[in-house]
């Protein structure tokens, strides 16, 4: 059974930082392409950034191009994404998430605020 479980959100200023942390098990980690999408209260979905199996290419949002930074670990199941300079735009449920068909398959999320 696939399992995602994201960690390390919290309530944070403008301009500070978070780091979020995906453990993945159930699934071969190594040998899928991973994104991290967030959901803004009232909004759908949203894609924040994809980063292939190898680590080797990644790709984000123009909302977080420059600020964030997706990496994983293969060796210990672990996708995580560095969010610097954070806004209150970016305010959200953060979920890591792999392609199953046509949709996504998701962790239970990790809650990001950004607020003075």
């Amino acid at each position: 059974e696939v399992q995602l479980v994201e960690s390390g959100g919290g309530l944070v200023q403008p301009g500070g930082s978070l780091r979020l942390s995906c453990a993945a098990s159930g699934f071969t980690f190594s040998n899928y392409h991973m994104n991290w999408v967030r959901q803004a209260p009232g909004k759908g979905l949203e894609w924040v950034s994809f980063i292939e199996s190898g680590g080797g290419s990644t790709l984000y949002a123009d909302s977080v191009k420059g600020r964030f930074t997706i990496s994983r670990d293969n060796a210990k199941n672990t996708l995580y994404l560095q969010m610097n300079s954070l806004k209150p735009e970016d305010t959200a449920v953060y979920y890591c998430a792999k392609r199953g068909g046509s949709s996504w398959i998701t962790g239970q999320g990790t809650q990001v605020t950004v607020s003075s």
